[in-house]
Parts: C-alpha cells; sequence; structure tokens
C-alpha cells in the first residue's frame, strides 16, 4: 500500500498543469464562503470532490452526516455481499490508473487475488472509498445533517445540525447534492402495511435490523429487487425458520438494462437527447426493473426453507394472534416478521432540506406529455433538470430560481433527466465530468470581468535578460 500511495501521488505529480487554484476568495461577514459544498461524502461526493480539484476549484467541502467511515451504504444497510457492478467498473478514480479500484485491491491483496476475485466485496469498497479520500486529502466534516437551504444576497445559506444538536451555518456558491437513492425522497412502507402492523414487526430493506432476533421465526419478504434478496438472503443465514418472497410480477425479472447501459455512448451523451427519446429510454429501462444478481438469487435458493411467489401481490395485511396475516389473491400467508422491498418514494417535498423551494421545481410531469401507451406517473414524479444537473423553477419569475439553479442534483432522482450519474459506479466517471465543467464554467463565468482585470494587471516578465548566458 506504502507503494501503490507513492504511484498516485506521483501520478499526480505528472498530471498537475493547469490544476492550480483560479477562482477568488469571497466573504460573507466574517464568514469565508465555499465556492462548491458538497452534501454527502459517499461515492459520488467524492469523485465530484476530487473532479473539482481536478479543475482548479479547491475551495469545497464535503458534509456527511454520518461518523467517518460509515458514509454511503456499504456498511450500514447494504447487505449483499458484493457489488452488484462487475470488478472492471472504475468510477472514483475519475481514469487515474494507480487511483482504480484494481491497483487498491492488488496493493492490499496480490495480483493472483484479483484475478481469482468474482466481484469486490461490499466492505472493501467501503475501505476503497475511504483510502481515496484520504490519499487525495479531501476535505470532509462529518456528522454534518443538512437541514435547511435559502438564498440570500446571491449565495445559499446551508444550515447543518451538528452533534449535540449544535446549528452550524455555511455559505456557498455552488451546492452538489450527493446523497445517493434516498436524495429525491424517501423510502417507502406502503400505507396498508404501516398503518396497521406494529412497527415492531416490519422493517424496510434500509432500516436498521438486528437478524439475530429473526432467528426461528417466519419471515415475509416483499419485493423482487436485489435489496428484498439481500435481505431475504441475510435473514436464512441468521437462522429464520422460513423465508417467503412475494413479488407483484408473474415472473422474475431477468434482463439488467444497466449491462446495456454501460457504454461510452449512452454514459456521455443521453442527456442530449431530446425529451421523447430520453423518456421513451426511461419507460422500458423501468419497465425491465433490474433483477437481483445470479449469485444473490442463489445464496438465498441453496436455503430449503426459501420460497419465492410470483404473481402474489400483497392486498391486505392484519395483525392476528400474535402473527402477522398478509392476504394474497390466492391465500392467507402468516409470519413473525415482515421485511419491506419497495423501493423509495420520489418527491422533493419529502427531503426537509428542501422546503424552501421543493414544491417550486419543474417535474417531468409539468414539462412532458409522454406518447400515448407509454404515460408512468413514477417518471413523471423525477426533478426535469437543466444540462447542468440544476433544478429549474416551475416559474421563470420566482424570486428562488437563481438558487434552484445553484444547486446542482447528482442523485439517483437526476436518472431520467440526465442518465446514471452519481449514485452509479457505472456511470460516475462520465456524470462527474459533465458536472463539474458545468460548475467550472459557470463559476468563472460569473466572475469573467474579475479575471479580464486579472490579466490587465498581470505583469510578471518572462524575458528577464538581454544577454545570453555564459
Amino acid at each position: 500500500m506504502e507503494e501503490l500511495n507513492r504511484r498516485v501521488r506521483s501520478d499526480l505529480q505528472k498530471i498537475q498543469y493547469a490544476t492550480k487554484d483560479w477562482s477568488f476568495p469571497r466573504q460573507k461577514g466574517d464568514e469565508k464562503v465555499l465556492d462548491v459544498a458538497i452534501i454527502g461524502a459517499g461515492q459520488g461526493g467524492i469523485a465530484t470532490c476530487f473532479g473539482l480539484m481536478r479543475r482548479g476549484i479547491s475551495n469545497v467541502c464535503m458534509f456527511d452526516m454520518a461518523p467517518q467511515g460509515g458514509e454511503g451504504p456499504w456498511i450500514t444497510f447494504a447487505r449483499m455481499l458484493t457489488l452488484r457492478t462487475p470488478k472492471y467498473v472504475t468510477g472514483p478514480d475519475l481514469g487515474i490508473p494507480s487511483l482504480t479500484p484494481q491497483s487498491w485491491y492488488e496493493a492490499r491483496y496480490g495480483k493472483e487475488a484479483w484475478e481469482k476475485l468474482h466481484k469486490i466485496p461490499r466492505q472493501d469498497w467501503q475501505a476503497y472509498l475511504d483510502w481515496v479520500r484520504d490519499i487525495l486529502a479531501l476535505p470532509v466534516q462529518n456528522e454534518h445533517h443538512l437541514r435547511d437551504m435559502d438564498w440570500q444576497d446571491g449565495l445559499v445559506r446551508l444550515t447543518f445540525a451538528c452533534k449535540d444538536d449544535v446549528r452550524k451555518y455555511v455559505w456557498a456558491r455552488k451546492v452538489v447534492l450527493a446523497t445517493g437513492i434516498q436524495g429525491g425522497g424517501k423510502w417507502h412502507i406502503p400505507a396498508f402495511i404501516s398503518s396497521v402492523v406494529s412497527p415492531d414487526r416490519y422493517a424496510h430493506t434500509s432500516d436498521p435490523m438486528d437478524f439475530d432476533q429473526l432467528r426461528g421465526k417466519r419471515i415475509g419478504v416483499l419485493g423482487a429487487g436485489a435489496s428484498a434478496f439481500d435481505n431475504a438472503a441475510t435473514a436464512l443465514e441468521a437462522g429464520a425458520l422460513s423465508v417467503d418472497l412475494c413479488l407483484r410480477r408473474k415472473t422474475i425479472p431477468s434482463v439488467n438494462p444497466y449491462r446495456w447501459m454501460e457504454n461510452a455512448g449512452f454514459l456521455s451523451y443521453f442527456s442530449e437527447l431530446p425529451d421523447v427519446i430520453r423518456w421513451r429510454f426511461m419507460h422500458r429501462i423501468y419497465d425491465l426493473n433490474q433483477p437481483p444478481p445470479q449469485d444473490t438469487f442463489w445464496r438465498c435458493r441453496k436455503h430449503q426453507n426459501f420460497s419465492f411467489h410470483t404473481a402474489c401481490p400483497w392486498l391486505a395485511v392484519r395483525e392476528e394472534g400474535g402473527e402477522v396475516v398478509v392476504t394474497t389473491p390466492d391465500k392467507e400467508m402468516r409470519f413473525d416478521f415482515l421485511i419491506i422491498g419497495t423501493g423509495f418514494l420520489m418527491d422533493l417535498t419529502l427531503r426537509p432540506e428542501m422546503k424552501a423551494f421543493a414544491s417550486r421545481v419543474v417535474l417531468w410531469r409539468d414539462h412532458f406529455i409522454p406518447p400515448e401507451g407509454q404515460e408512468s406517473p413514477v417518471l413523471g414524479s423525477y426533478p426535469y433538470l437543466g444540462k447542468s444537473f440544476q433544478f429549474l423553477p416551475k416559474d421563470e419569475n420566482d424570486p428562488l430560481a437563481p438558487m434552484m439553479s445553484a444547486i446542482h442534483n447528482f442523485t439517483f432522482s437526476a436518472t431520467p433527466s440526465m442518465g446514471l450519474s452519481g449514485s452509479s459506479v457505472s456511470a460516475m466517471r462520465f456524470g462527474v465530468e459533465k458536472l463539474t465543467f458545468a460548475i467550472g464554467r459557470d463559476l468563472f463565468v460569473e466572475d469573467g470581468e474579475r479575471h479580464l482585470q486579472s490579466l490587465l494587471e498581470y505583469n510578471e516578465d518572462e524575458l528577464v535578460s538581454l544577454d545570453p548566458p555564459e
């Protein structure tokens, strides 16, 4: 690892041209103003921070609500054994070979271990991200929970809750939201479950769970995504008496559209397509859905006490005699505990940090009428973003329109507008290139007169002698 660290520093030194700071410092009273505040210090935040620094924008800071080392899902609620993406996919390295996951893995475990590796274990992925942050000396402030954003004097004022609920205010010219899947709404549990079942008898796949408490119990799982299977497998491995996984579809999805999307054309240029083509792309992708990886499926199927039930939606749920009774089209099923894998609800108004402007942001349903037969309330609920990942106002004369333009949405909710980006390892490098170029352009253009004045005042002699050296 020490040898790899030296190689990283050497590589960065070789490509340091035009990476020095160029933006002008700003103050708000006695407070320093950040050029960019990045919310989230997981993989998307790290890659964005590094990408900005590569463009000479170092007056940035990441803020994460988790303690150091706990950013992102990998050692919190992620319950897969490995990443779902192939091991050769790169991301936060931004194309620098010594910073790739392969270089890190080989330095830590050896080249032979990499050759034998199928997919990267999630704990190793977290350790890799921690290493990238540390070797690049990326600035991050942990245990900072963003509570509010407002617009004052052409700047975004961010309000954070820190330890002991201490309030902290940060000023920034630009904000990047790199808060992952849940950054556009919240994890979803259907009301017909949450309104009638005791909270100690169910959990969402994203919730903290003590799986040891499920030993010897009958578990019902709703959903057929990868996280539903991950949680089902974890319950089985913890000694659950039985696990029944139920899904509405007649078959488990088998085609993974993400593998098709992993080409430079789509990853780079999807956002440039007309609205109708982007909508048709996303309608197909969301219709296919993403299946559980083959190894995740077999992780469940190897247990004889695991069953899955297709065409088996849950119609109603009730508690009765110490059991949870689930009504399906064919029968009633009885469980001791429910695991809910119904994904997330896309609704910006559910995000407390966006309360000042969420209801005023343009959504796809506000901007676009889909072709007949391709309607989708789900896609319609996503924000319709500008070409720089920025929010757009419903009313161009909205006094908060400049604030929306200064906030760049690098979460999963950017997908219909921008394609795969901040919350996907597969597209991270391409999304970061586009995002950081746009941010740098905005900052430079805004200060264009000051940069011109800097040139006019430039007076450093390069020709210092008329006589040749002896």
